[in-house]
């Protein structure tokens, strides 16, 4: 039974959602509601433990447990990435180049380990626990390399969304027109969608003056949680058509089975 979404163009869509929302949220947490850094990524990470926990435990692929797996990466993502960069003084280029290291490094230990970073054929507990502690670190580069564009690149926040919005497109077309492994082309294009996120969530967020469209962290979060809410509610009716279905047919093929023998 697999355990991991389905890899195409609605995942792509709520992973730019869920991700700009996890922007959006850890900023309302750290910053609006003056939580701090260091304590909302204590937060986060136990809410983010806790979605995993339940993730794990579950037999087969359900829409609503994953995808608050991947909202607790992205709002995880962007406090740990500012308490490194802005708390701890690391600065974005420094903690973007640990957090590449420590990506790179995972995904060789799970590709030593299986021998494949396949992301379509996960349902035993080992790779699935690759495949969420990849997804954590590159979201939080993701946050990392968003806010270097966003403020010391001098691209801005529309420019910061506007080159890795491109490079994501030339990641589309090698997946259409090149013979550019799969796998590879899904890791990039994850990676690259955490800072099309974050740099969106910037956008979104942050006043007039500093290049932004000051709709402020609490209407934005909102906006992009029903945006989610409406896909999620798509997906998992979506699932459930397909195991009525699925049923149906064994069923029918259990009868024809049972006239022909007798």
């Amino acid at each position: 039974m697999r355990k991991v979404a389905e890899v195409n163009l609605i995942f792509w869509v709520m992973k730019i959602c869920a991700t700009t929302l996890g922007e959006t949220g850890g900023d309302l947490l750290s910053i609006t509601l003056n939580v701090g850094y260091g304590v909302s990524s204590l937060i986060l990470i136990g809410f983010f433990l806790v979605t995993l926990v339940v993730q794990l435990r579950a037999k087969s692929y359900h829409p609503i447990i994953y995808w608050l797996v991947i909202l607790s990466t992205s709002t995880a993502g962007t406090t740990m990435s500012d308490y490194m960069d802005r708390t701890l003084g690391l600065g974005y280029a420094k903690g973007s180049l640990i957090l590449i290291s420590l990506l790179i490094t995972v995904l060789f230990i799970w590709w030593k380990s299986e021998k494949s970073l396949s992301v379509t054929n996960i349902s035993s507990f080992r790779p699935e626990m690759f495949y969420w502690i990849a997804i954590l670190i590159s979201n939080t580069l993701g946050t990392a390399v968003g806010d270097f564009l966003a403020d010391d690149s001098g691209l801005g926040f529309g420019g910061g969304a506007l080159l890795i919005g491109s490079l994501i497109a030339l990641v589309v077309l090698a997946k259409f027109f090149t013979n550019l492994s799969t796998v590879l082309l899904f890791w990039i294009a994850f990676v690259l969608t955490r800072p099309f996120g974050a740099t969106f969530g910037d956008l979104l967020t942050k006043t007039n003056e500093k290049g932004g469209l000051d709709l402020g962290t609490k209407g934005s979060s909102l906006v992009l949680f029903g945006i989610l809410l409406i896909f999620v509610a798509y997906v998992v009716i979506k699932e459930r058509k397909i195991d009525v279905e699925s049923a149906a047919l064994l069923d029918g093929e259990g009868k024809d089975g049972y006239s022909s023998n007798s």
